[in-house]
């Protein structure tokens, strides 16, 4: 019997599989004209097929005759992966039970705690943990089960995850952190967290952005006023810009206004020469040029009173 995906049988066993028909799959199991195993043109096999569509007694037959629960797709994804993305903690934890390799990963290095952290499903996670899943395991570009849950958000997962141990400094290959990602997408509780955990608040990417630069870039204000808390660096940044350079090209004026209230000064100028000012009206952002100056100039007005004050 081939493993391969050719005969009636065969499409009759995936479908089965498929749609959680257990006496259907009985059936054509015990017709002894299928392997198991067989696969179709992607490389996937019935139990594949069944973990991840959460058909457990399908699974559970599937395992009692045979199937190997580490059987692999073209692209290195197994039903562990699978049964780990949809959150079916019923089905990993009986392919677990028959030996089902738990950090098993797929061509780009995911495993099945990755997907698990990347769909927010807790209660996997803590069983992948259990059972021995790397909690530092990184995919080919570097990115850590940490750095994925940072990514999408998941302030409680991310957590529990630095509970058990996982490092908030990890990286990817380009440096990116998963603080730096998570100001880039603006989820607050996810940045406070890792810097309670004491995550580099200006730990920067290859090309010399910092989390505050990416938070003031894409205007997140709740990220940059949580990230101000943590003194980070204000001036001129590796990438040659400020976080007012950031927040100013790119018409952020609620976070021109929050970084100029927090003392940053508006007349730094880039590696080009540049105040953030005249970045903003070059861009076209003649609203946030009047602004920077008007600010200015209020504030010059102001410093001057008290300076008059004081003599």
């Amino acid at each position: 019997m081939s493993l391969k995906k050719e005969t009636p049988s065969d499409q009759q066993l995936h479908l089965a599989a498929l749609q959680g028909n257990l006496e259907q799959l009985k059936l054509t199991l015990d017709s002894g004209k299928v392997h198991v195993d067989c696969k179709d043109k992607e490389g996937t096999t019935p139990l594949i097929l069944a973990a991840a569509n959460n058909h457990l007694e399908c699974v559970t037959e599937l395992l009692d005759q045979g199937a190997d629960p580490n059987a692999r797709r073209l692209t290195g994804t197994c039903a562990l992966f699978f049964a780990s993305q949809g959150g079916f903690l019923d089905v990993v934890k009986i392919l677990l039970e028959y030996s089902a390799n738990v950090d098993l990963a797929s061509f780009d290095g995911g495993t099945p705690l990755f997907v698990a952290c990347q769909c927010n499903h807790q209660d996997v996670v803590s069983e992948l943990l259990a059972r021995g899943a790397d909690i530092h395991a990184q995919m080919i570009d570097g990115a850590t089960p940490l750095f994925i849950t940072a990514q999408n958000g998941h302030a409680e997962l991310l957590k529990f995850l630095l509970s058990k141990g996982a490092d908030p400094k990890m990286k990817r290959k380009d440096l990116a952190s998963p603080l730096w990602i998570a100001a880039q997408m603006g989820h607050t509780a996810v940045v406070k967290e890792l810097l309670t955990a004491g995550a580099e608040v200006d730990a920067a990417r290859e090309d010399g952005a910092t989390p505050l630069f990416k938070a003031c870039h894409k205007g997140h204000l709740d990220t940059i006023s949580e990230l101000l808390k943590h003194k980070p660096n204000i001036g001129v940044l590796n990438n040659g810009e400020t976080v007012l350079h950031a927040a100013a090209l790119f018409g952020h004026l609620k976070a021109v206004r929050l970084l100029l209230q927090s003392g940053i000064k508006a007349d730094t100028k880039n590696a080009e020469g540049q105040t953030a000012g005249e970045l903003a009206e070059e861009a076209g952002f003649d609203y946030i040029a009047t602004f920077i100056s008007n600010f200015t100039q209020e504030l010059q007005g102001i410093e001057k009173q008290r300076s008059e004050a004081d003599e």
